[in-house]
């Protein structure tokens, strides 16, 4: 128990150090048509923690219905800490091995959406935080 939790702090840790990378006027940016902005990609990752939390580890069939968007920066990272808070205080249980497995399908669609995360700094001419493991 103890690697998960130490695994989901540094996806927090990182996850928040890319958030808090982008100035504010770049939450809305976005780099083609078509696709989130900086601030909807960011909210579609915390609430993708709820729902695979929710679906996979604590076994709620919950529809996919993610509220709108509130893409502010203050609010993201807002949103994503208690998203973050919320699945640690559930990996404060024993886990099932299909819970683990429900753990890291979440940590594999942060890591898909963060990486986007990183591409669209990048396109804003901002260097990304140094990946830290």
């Amino acid at each position: 128990m103890k690697d998960l939790l130490k695994t989901l702090e540094n996806s927090k840790t990182y996850t928040l150090s890319v958030a808090q990378a982008m100035p504010d006027k770049g939450y809305t940016s976005k780099p083609a048509e078509g696709v989130w902005n900086f601030g909807e990609l960011l909210h579609h990752i915390a609430y993708g923690i709820q729902w695979w939390e929710d679906n996979y580890i604590k076994g709620n069939k919950v529809d996919w219905n993610p509220p709108a968007a509130n893409t502010g920066k203050k609010e993201v990272a807002a949103y994503l800490n208690k998203a973050y808070d919320d699945l640690k205080k559930t990996l404060g249980h024993a886990l099932t091995p299909d819970q683990v497995k429900g753990f890291y399908a979440t940590l594999d669609h942060i890591t898909h959406h963060r990486g986007q995360a990183v591409t669209y700094l990048r396109a804003q001419g901002v260097t990304p935080p140094e990946y830290l493991y």
